[in-house]
């Protein structure tokens, strides 16, 4: 398994430790030319929103990245990668990837609350730590994507077929669960992307089974289209 991250700007050495204790093999993407190697999966790390779209549009990553979303790539996004691939952004007239059926609020929680910490129940996962820095949160799902964890009345992460996205920053916690959960995704989609993984979980960890061990992630009420992207060819085949 192989795994993308942007490093654009924003907390991507943290996605890459996270990765890392899963046994998972992570590399940067920075330039178009990078999305030409062989990947299972891309992470969008949180940071600074309108900065990291600037330079999507800038390099002209923007237009690659969805398309490789939109044919079924599985993409986590957390706090400004959740900005980038949401529909619509409430409280701002720019767009970006828009490839995710949720709407979302920016900077939702104010300055006065802008950073704090707490617990949460995470659907397939249970509960575990959140982080939220001048977080957003979603406040609408529509057509198959459905809400995974809400804090205070408000979802704070969610999934729609190949994509997954938290308003929370889980690479900031000690917890890597999001982070296998999202593992589990690939594995799902490309069963021989684990051929070269070694899912290494911390017994100590806030996860119930290992990731190459447990069944596939809940897909109940998740569209056909779903299944069309299973059946893909495995990565190492893709060109």
């Amino acid at each position: 398994m192989k795994i993308g991250v942007l490093a654009l700007q924003g907390a991507f050495i943290e996605h890459e430790n996270m990765l890392a204790r899963l046994g998972v093999s992570s590399f940067e993407i920075r330039q178009r030319k990078d999305l030409r190697r062989p990947l299972d999966g891309l992470i969008i790390p949180g940071g600074e929103s309108t900065v990291q779209g600037k330079l999507l549009k800038e390099l002209g990553l923007l237009p690659a990245i969805k398309d490789l979303i939109s044919k079924g790539l599985p993409v986590f996004g957390t706090c400004a990668g959740l900005l980038l691939l949401a529909e619509r952004i409430e409280n701002d007239s720019r767009s970006y990837l828009q490839t995710m059926a949720i709407s979302a609020t920016r900077n939702a929680y104010g300055r006065q609350l802008g950073s704090f910490h707490t617990e949460g129940l995470f659907d397939g996962i249970g509960t575990i730590p959140m982080t939220f820095i001048r977080a957003p949160f979603i406040k609408e799902v529509f057509q198959d994507a459905r809400p995974l964890a809400s804090v205070n009345g408000h979802i704070v992460a969610a999934r729609q077929n190949n994509q997954l996205v938290t308003a929370f920053h889980p690479e900031l916690t000690g917890s890597p669960a999001v982070h296998e959960y999202f593992c589990k995704m690939v594995e799902f989609s490309y069963p021989s992307a684990t051929s070269n993984a070694i899912i290494r979980v911390n017994p100590k960890a806030n996860i119930s089974t290992p990731i190459l061990e447990c069944s596939p992630p809940d897909i109940s009420g998740i569209s056909s289209s779903t299944t069309t992207y299973i059946m893909a060819p495995a990565a190492k085949d893709r060109r």
